[in-house]
């Protein structure tokens, strides 16, 4: 009897087994049985009619993803380290695979200005009207000799790639056939192959990088960059593995990516008191605006960001091959299409990301070289905070911490201190205190600028200055002559940071990036940057604080910008 009972037991565990291996089956082949009889995708983008069609939206194949350049938020790694991105690396001929994704869309007519139940602040706020009768402010920054230093001289070591050995573009050897150079027939040398004016926009920016900038001033390709990234036709989108928050890997027809980082709160919505920086939502007008500011204070070392508004279903859903992606997507009761993917944070259905009725904006951040052919190395940050809800990080504690951190390669020499104190001001006049990384690229070794990026956590709070994260400039009392110089220029009248920043931001598609609050917000914490370097001064002397980095200008008067000693 009880041999009997056992075989049926045996036999219902096996027969529960098959039964969930055909459903299983059949979720995965239905998209596909669908398309057969429905003839391909009748997706309908009318929320109402969306249940209706949801099945029928044809599932591509799986698709092998390049390991893409990492944004990361929560990297593991010490001031000693080498790079910790591990990257499962193909056979030599695919290391190129990054530079052949996909290419122009044609001209995508915004509807980004359809909210129109924003509330901002124009009364001071610069608009296109009124740019033409004042007069450009930023054009006649960038026309000072500050903004006009020249370079020392490239070699082979300072340049990022080689063009003619390092890297090269060939649209014939991707698997779309379709790509269209954004040059002429006349742009093709003699022997028929691509030359490097007529290579996307985002070839020529990572071209670009050397080991003093991520991009040059007046570079014109940045401007035709920032223009892709609202223009091109998106052709694949995939979820950035990492991070505590959802962000978005795009790829364009041109073969070029960005990160994008929906909306996840309106632009007035300041961060409550009461939360910790690390709980706080990244805000994508954070990451445009901190490009432009990054831009405006002459560092350039932020990739380019441009703020897009994006059709959730032809843009994202439609054309991800993301399956945990995909099943997120849903109607909510609304009548909006949302999505909320997976992530270590704010990933539910309480946490969607929806759109009016799938309109969704977000920013888009030029990707950074491949890692398989530019590796970084990333640094942790001396002045990081302790992440905790209790515990101070040692710097928080220690008023002479700075001399440690002095006497710590790579500090302890060269330009990297210096680098730190100019990545906190512009943290703290963006009040952004998540900075616990960087990264520089691993070939310029430690003899070059430090890269800013992940910055979706400054502009939260304009009714408050977080003085903390001027800590690294009070203990150190360092800092750049040109630095000094720049700072000392956007408080004066005639230019004003938030001036410059109103007439920088308002080229951009989702404009107005900033409430005005902010913009006023910043002109008082550069006051207070002033403050905190006059104080410097007073105690350990102008030499003793502002290092000359201006040697080779001589021929240009700085001198009557130069801080008085009390």
């Amino acid at each position: 009897m009880k041999m009997i009972l056992f075989r049926k037991f045996r036999v219902l565990i096996l027969m529960v087994f098959l039964v969930a291996c055909s459903m299983h089956i059949m979720i995965d082949l239905l998209p596909k049985l669908e398309r057969r009889s429905g003839g391909g995708c009748s997706c309908s983008h009318t929320p109402s009619e969306e249940p209706q069609n949801w099945g029928k939206q044809s599932w591509p194949n799986k698709h092998t993803l390049r390991i893409l350049q990492d944004f990361s938020n929560e990297p593991s790694s010490n001031v000693s380290s080498h790079s910790l991105e591990k990257i499962p690396l193909g056979p030599a001929g695919e290391k190129t695979e990054g530079y052949r994704r996909l290419e122009l869309q044609g001209d995508q007519k915004r509807q980004n200005q359809g909210d129109k139940k924003r509330h901002f602040i124009p009364d001071t706020a610069v608009t296109k009207n009124n740019l033409a009768l004042r007069g450009s402010r930023l054009s006649a920054l960038y026309e000072h000799p500050l903004y006009k230093r020249a370079l020392p001289p490239l070699t082979d070591e300072d340049t990022l790639f080689n063009v003619n050995t390092d890297i090269r573009f060939d649209p014939k050897a991707a698997d779309n056939q379709e790509w269209h150079g954004e040059g002429t027939v006349e742009e093709f040398s003699p022997t028929g192959e691509l030359t490097a004016e007529s290579y996307p926009n985002w070839l020529r920016f990572h071209i670009g990088i050397n080991r003093y900038e991520l991009y040059s001033r007046h570079n014109p390709v940045i401007d035709a960059l920032l223009k892709d990234l609202v223009s091109q036709r998106i052709t694949s989108v995939a979820m950035k593995s990492g991070g505590t928050q959802l962000k978005l890997i795009l790829t364009f027809q041109n073969y070029g990516q960005a990160l994008f980082k929906p909306m996840k709160q309106t632009r007035e919505q300041e961060t409550p008191p009461d939360f910790f920086y690390f709980s706080d939502f990244e805000r994508h007008n954070a990451e445009i605006a901190a490009f432009h500011l990054d831009r405006i204070l002459d560092f350039r070392r932020v990739p380019p960001v441009a703020g897009r508004l994006v059709n959730m279903t032809k843009e994202i859903r439609d054309v991800t091959r993301d399956k945990k992606l995909w099943r997120t997507f849903f109607i909510s009761p609304a009548n909006n299409v949302c999505f909320y993917g997976e992530c270590s944070y704010y990933c539910s259905t309480e946490h969607a990301l929806c759109g009016k009725p799938d309109q969704i904006e977000g920013s888009l951040a030029a990707f950074l070289p491949d890692l398989a052919l530019a590796k970084r190395k990333t640094w942790r940050n001396p002045w990081r905070r302790s992440y905790h809800k209790r515990k101070k990080a040692e710097w928080e504690v220690d008023p002479d911490y700075c001399e440690e951190v002095k006497q710590t390669p790579p500090y302890d020499s060269g330009t990297r201190l210096l680098d730190i104190i100019d990545m906190t001001i512009f943290d703290f006049l963006m009040g952004n205190m998540d900075r616990h990384h960087y990264e520089t690229f691993e070939k310029f070794g430690n003899d070059t600028f430090i890269i800013h990026l992940d910055n979706g956590r400054g502009f939260g709070k304009h009714s408050h200055d977080e003085t903390s994260i001027l800590v690294p400039l009070s203990q150190c009392c360092r800092l750049r002559l040109s630095t000094h110089l720049r700072l000392q220029l956007l408080a004066k009248e005639e230019y004003q940071l938030s001036t410059l920043m109103s007439e920088s931001l308002v080229r951009d598609r989702l404009s107005p990036i900033l409430i005005q609050p902010h913009l006023e917000a910043m002109d008082r914490r550069l006051r207070q940057v002033l403050r905190v370097l006059a104080d410097c001064i007073e105690k350990e002397g102008y030499s003793n604080v502002v290092e000359d980095d201006l040697q080779g200008d001589r021929g240009t008067d700085h001198t009557y910008m130069a801080p008085r000693r009390r």
